[in-house]
């Protein structure tokens, strides 16, 4: 389906003067001027006997104390570092690592892994754990990726991809829009000019004569089926649609028992807030009840407040249609995610497409240790050592992803010889 977009080409003038002018609707104006009272006076040391005049005299203010600079985001390791590096089944990540190869789009990162991509391809079709092993040690060099303040470890929580059920039509039964990308949206792109926004964009619409930010998810919900955008389908549960949102896909079910895949198209611009840490800050969850599963059933003792919840989330997601397939859906590469190999991190730190290494834990506990490949992003994936982990469709992958919340490592895997990527987190 062929979604409408505009796009403007902006001069560098109005371009800063657009992005300033939206930070800045979003800070806080300072707090009211105090009256203002004598300035005190610092006392000249040995004169200060004959300094009558003084209002008071005080100690001179010590110097601020230097803040430390962030730390390297990336440490030089030695494979024996990587826990379990060697009963990993690099098989079963191999098809990804191929995947990332064809689809690596930044020119600098596809130089720096020509040779390493071309050495993967001649492995023939189904080469041993040891012999893949082998080529990554031959061609790679592990880094271990550090968060600015010199910490190792993070957040690494789980997504999946969710099956809802659906109809073409509206009804009492399916009262929920799933909107396409809306016509009066407009997708601005400053990278040219600045190229550290390459992972940013902005989204806003066009109000009298000024570019205003996009409408958040409680005016879309508000306009109803006045919002211009296609109807690409009605779902049941908005609870369910919701989450659908956060996970980026998924597959509704029709009434005939077919089923078509959703899959990410655009955002509203609107930052991703966790529904969990508002329910948390509200006191209405604790922190360890705060799981997709434990906000399904606060609502459920709570229906009337349900708009309330969801609102607290301003980002909206649109979608596409794409037929539901074998294959896991693509994520932010453009390739399918494969259950258990694919991560979603922040490519401010991490190129979408290098191999990363993960130590972390599963929901029950059990050490999870393996090579991923970094496929997908997410607005609420944001920092260094930071990884949400595919695990697959349907409702046990469900079950799984929303109790995922563990501290974990990770360790980029970079051709021997090429400049480290550049980092702006």
């Amino acid at each position: 389906m062929k979604q409408i977009r505009q796009q403007w080409a902006v001069k560098s003038r109005w371009a800063v003067m657009l992005s300033l002018g939206w930070l800045l609707a979003g800070c806080a104006s300072g707090p009211a001027t105090p009256e203002a009272t004598p300035a005190a006076q610092v006392c000249p040391g040995p004169a200060a006997a004959v300094c009558p005049a003084c209002p008071r005299c005080t100690e001179p203010p010590p110097d601020a104390p230097a803040s430390a600079p962030p730390a390297a985001p990336f440490r030089e390791a030695s494979w024996a570092e990587l826990p379990d590096w060697q009963r990993d089944d690099l098989a079963q990540a191999l098809p990804g690592l191929l995947a990332s190869c064809k689809a690596m789009r930044q020119p600098e990162i596809k130089a720096a892994w020509i040779g390493a991509c071309e050495a993967a391809q001649r492995l023939g079709a189904k080469p041993g754990t040891a012999q893949i092993r082998a080529l990554l040690e031959e061609w790679l060099s592990p880094f271990q990726i550090i968060n600015p303040d010199g910490s190792a470890s993070g957040m690494i929580t789980g997504y999946y991809e969710p099956l809802i059920r659906g109809s073409r039509w509206k009804s009492a039964k399916f009262p929920v829009a799933v909107h396409g990308v809306p016509d009066d949206m407009l997708t601005i792109d400053i990278a040219e000019l600045y190229p550290e926004t390459k992972t940013q964009r902005l989204r806003g619409r066009l109000d009298g004569k000024k570019v205003v930010p996009y409408w958040s998810r409680a005016q879309i919900e508000t306009q109803g089926e006045r919002f211009p955008a296609k109807t690409l389908m009605w779902v049941a549960d908005p609870v369910e649609f919701f989450f659908l949102q956060v996970q980026g896909s998924g597959q509704v079910e029709l009434a005939d028992g077919s089923r078509i895949r959703i899959a990410y198209a655009d955002q509203n611009g609107h930052p991703y807030k966790s529904i969990g840490r508002w329910l948390i800050d509200k006191g209405e969850l604790k922190l360890d009840q705060a799981s997709m599963q434990g906000i399904q059933a606060w609502v459920r003792a709570n229906p009337t407040r349900l708009k309330e919840l969801l609102n607290a989330n301003p980002s909206y997601v649109f979608f596409r249609e794409e037929p539901a397939s074998g294959e896991g859906p693509k994520g932010s590469l453009g390739v399918p995610l494969a259950a258990g190999r694919a991560v979603a991190v922040d490519p401010r730190t991490i190129p979408l497409g290098a191999p990363v290494y993960l130590a972390t834990t599963r929901p029950d506990g059990a050490a999870l240790h393996r090579l991923m490949l970094a496929q997908d992003t997410g607005g609420a994936i944001r920092g260094r050592v930071r990884a949400d982990y595919y695990w697959g469709f349907g409702a046990e992958a469900g079950a799984q992803a929303g109790r995922m919340r563990s501290q974990g490592k990770l360790w980029l895997l970079w051709p021997k010889g090429a400049s480290l990527p550049a980092v702006t987190n």
